[in-house]
C-alpha cells in the first residue's frame, strides 16, 4: 500500500476539539539543549530505496548531489518478518545500509508496517495498541543489533494520532506510548548510542474517531508517561497553502494553527512546559504539494473532487519555500531543532495517480528529471551547529560522483 504523503483530515474540525491549554505556552527554550543527540540542523530527504536495487543506488547518488547528510527509509516490520515461524529475512535491510554506507549517507529508520500475524482481532481495549507490542519491541531490538552504529536513529511509527496509520482504529495515545515504550526499551539495550524519535504527528483540525489535533494527541502522550521513552520528539510540519515564515497565528488561517510550517513552535512550546525542552525537536516530513488537479480517483477508481488542490502551489514556490523553511529552522530554531527531512525521492512506481508524487523532489520512475526544488536546495545554505555554510553558485556545486560499487 502507498503511503500517504501528510494527510490533511479537514479544513474545519468534524467536532468541536477540547481547548486548547490557555494560556498557550510560547516559550520556545533554546538555552535548555545541555546534551544534543543529533546536530542541528542535520539535513534528510525521505526515500524509498528497498525493493529497487537500480534505484536506490541511483537516489542515494541523488542525497549526495544535494549536499544532504541524511535519508530517511521504512524498515518494514512485515518485510522483515512476514512469518514468526521463520527467520527474519535481513536481504533488502543489508543492501540499503551497506549502499547507504558506501556513499556516506546516515540513515535513520522509519519502524512500522505490522505483519498480519502480529494484529490483534477485534476493537483493541482502551491504552491497548491494535498489534502485539512486545514482539513489535523485539523487532526494534533485533534491526538495533543487527545495525548497530550504522543506523543513527529510529523513528517509531508515523502519525499515530491518525485513524488510518493505526490501522484503522481510533487513535489512542496511551496505547501508542506502549508501543514507543517496548521499542525504545529493545533499541537502548541492543545499541545503547542510538537515537529514538516519537512518531511525526499529522497536523490536523479534525477531532473525531478519525483523528486527533496533533498538539491535544501530544498533550495526551505526556500524560501517559512518555517522557521516558524517547531521546528526540518528532513533529510533521507541511507547509501547505502559506511560505514558512507565516506564523501560527496567521490571519489567513482563519484560527486553523496547524496549517502552518511553524506549527513546529506550538508543539515545541507545549515540550518546554512539560519539562521536555533539554531534549531536541526532528521535523520528519515537511513539503509543499504541487498538486492541481481538479479530481483525484476515489476508492472504487471513479473520479472525485481533489481535497489536496486547496493548498497546492507552483513548482517555483515549492523550491523557494524548501529553501525559506530550511532558512528559517537555521536562523531561529537551532539548536533544538535537529534533523529535518523534506519529503520525497519520489517511489519509483508512483504515478501522477498518487498524491504523494505531487510533493516530491524529482520525477518518479527512472525519468531523470529533477524538479527546481531538488536544485534549489542542493545549492542553498547550511546551517550546521555554530556554522553557516553560504549558498553556492549552482555552477560551482562541489559535488564528485561516487563510483559504482565494484
Amino acid at each position: 500500500m502507498a503511503l500517504a504523503a501528510v494527510v490533511i483530515v479537514g479544513v474545519a474540525p468534524v467536532a468541536a476539539p477540547p481547548p486548547a491549554p490557555t494560556p498557550r505556552p510560547t516559550y520556545l527554550g533554546a538555552d535548555l539543549v545541555r546534551d544534543p543527540k543529533l546536530p542541528s540542523l542535520g539535513y534528510g530527504v525521505h526515500a524509498f530505496l528497498w525493493w529497487n536495487e537500480t534505484t536506490r543506488a541511483r537516489d542515494l547518488e541523488f542525497i549526495r548531489m544535494m549536499r544532504f547528510g541524511y535519508v530517511k527509509q521504512i524498515f518494514g516490520w512485515k518485510d522483515i518478518q512476514p512469518d514468526p515461524a521463520l527467520p527474519e529475512s535481513w536481504t533488502h535491510a543489508d543492501a540499503v545500509m551497506d549502499e547507504a554506507d558506501y556513499r556516506g549517507i546516515k540513515v535513520v529508520a522509519r519502524l512500522g508496517k505490522p505483519p498480519d500475524w502480529a494484529i490483534r482481532q477485534g476493537t483493541p481495549a482502551p491504552s491497548q495498541p491494535p498489534f502485539d507490542e512486545e514482539a513489535f519491541g523485539k523487532f526494534c531490538g533485533d534491526l538495533a543489533a543487527r545495525y548497530k552504529g550504522r543506523i543513527v536513529a529510529y523513528q517509531v511509527w508515523n502519525e499515530p494520532n491518525l485513524h488510518r496509520e493505526w490501522l484503522f482504529h481510533p487513535p489512542d495515545a496511551a496505547a501508542y506510548v506502549k508501543v514507543l515504550a517496548a521499542c525504545n526499551a529493545a533499541i537502548k539495550a541492543a545499541d545503547p548510542a542510538a537515537v529514538v524519535i516519537t512518531a511525526g504527528l499529522a497536523p490536523t483540525g479534525t477531532h473525531s474517531p478519525e483523528a486527533i489535533p496533533d498538539d491535544i494527541y501530544l498533550l495526551q502522550m505526556y500524560a501517559a508517561g512518555a517522557a521516558n521513552h524517547y531521546d528526540v520528539l518528532g513533529v510533521n510540519a507541511p507547509g501547505l497553502h502559506l511560505p514558512p515564515e507565516a506564523p501560527p497565528d496567521d490571519p489567513r488561517t482563519d484560527g486553523q494553527r496547524w496549517q502552518v510550517f511553524r506549527r513546529v513552535e506550538d508543539m515545541r512550546a507545549i515540550m518546554v512546559a512539560q519539562g521536555e525542552g533539554h531534549k531536541q525537536v526532528a521535523i520528519l516530513e515537511t513539503g509543499w504539494t504541487t498538486d492541481t488537479r481538479e479530481t483525484i480517483p476515489g476508492p472504487d477508481g471513479t473520479p472525485i473532487p481533489n481535497p489536496y488542490r486547496w493548498h497546492a502551489v507552483s513548482e517555483a514556490d515549492q523550491a523557494r519555500y524548501l529553501v525559506a523553511a530550511y532558512e528559517y529552522a537555521g536562523k531561529h530554531w537551532r539548536p533544538w531543532l535537529s534533523l529535518m527531512i523534506c519529503i520525497y525521492l519520489a517511489d519509483p512506481a508512483w504515478t501522477p495517480d498518487n498524491e504523494e508524487y505531487w510533493w516530491a523532489l524529482n520525477d518518479a520512475g527512472f525519468n531523470t528529471r529533477l524538479r527546481p526544488a531538488f536544485i534549489d536546495l542542493a545549492n542553498s545554505a547550511r546551517y550546521l551547529d555554530d556554522r553557516v555554510v553560504p549558498a553556492i553558485d549552482p555552477s560551482s556545486n562541489p559535488y564528485t560522483p561516487m563510483p559504482p560499487r565494484p
